[in-house]
């Protein structure tokens, strides 16, 4: 920000000029006035990325009994092993069975885990809520959100090229999987909705 037309005019409204303790004072009032004015820093996922998600992740195995069962990865017919809106890890298994309250409190957790993590990667680069959300879905569903070129052109500003990188992470097992390519194309949509 070119601040000389401030000074300037502040200048000829005293009639003088600055003593340094004054340059000082009305540089930090400059610098809060446009920290003030910076839209927040969005760190929660909404309601178009928390649907994203469900959308894709889906609730499956839900047996008659209204029960949710584990079931294998789809790209590896195995480990790891997913319940629920798309929990995995530790503890989850072939036997594992869920209440829908224990899924759903999983996915809040879950989503609150991966939204920090994605703040964290992205730092202070300007995003919009949109941009957030189809972040976190990737992350939610890769878990690549530190390495993934997507994340540095993000942080560059270069949203255009951000966008494309979602296309690349489209394999799973070894295999591109439509499920992905579907997934990918979702997220690069809400991404640019943003832009």
């Amino acid at each position: 920000m070119n601040r000389k037309p401030i000074f300037d005019t502040v200048r000829r409204l005293l009639g003088r000029g600055f003593r340094r303790s004054e340059i000082s004072a009305l540089d930090a009032a400059i610098d809060q006035s446009l920290a003030d004015d910076a839209p927040p820093a969005i760190r929660t996922i909404g309601p178009d990325g928390i649907a994203l998600i469900k959308a894709f992740e889906g609730l499956a195995r839900v047996r008659p009994d209204g029960l949710i069962e584990a079931y294998p990865d789809p790209g590896t017919g195995a480990e790891p092993w997913t319940i629920g809106w798309g929990a995995t890890g530790k503890g989850i298994g072939p036997d594992t069975v869920w209440t829908r309250a224990q899924a759903d409190a999983r996915l809040v957790a879950d989503l609150e885990r991966y939204a920090a993590e994605v703040a964290a990667a992205i730092g202070d680069a300007p995003t919009s809520q949109a941009q957030f959300d189809a972040l976190v879905s990737f992350h939610y569903n890769t878990g690549a959100i530190h390495r993934a070129t997507l994340t540095r052109r993000h942080r560059e500003g270069d949203f255009i090229s951000a966008a494309k990188e979602f296309a690349r992470w489209n394999i799973a097992g070894g295999r591109v999987l439509n499920g992905l390519v579907r997934r990918r194309r979702e997220e690069a949509a809400l991404y640019r909705s943003g832009s």
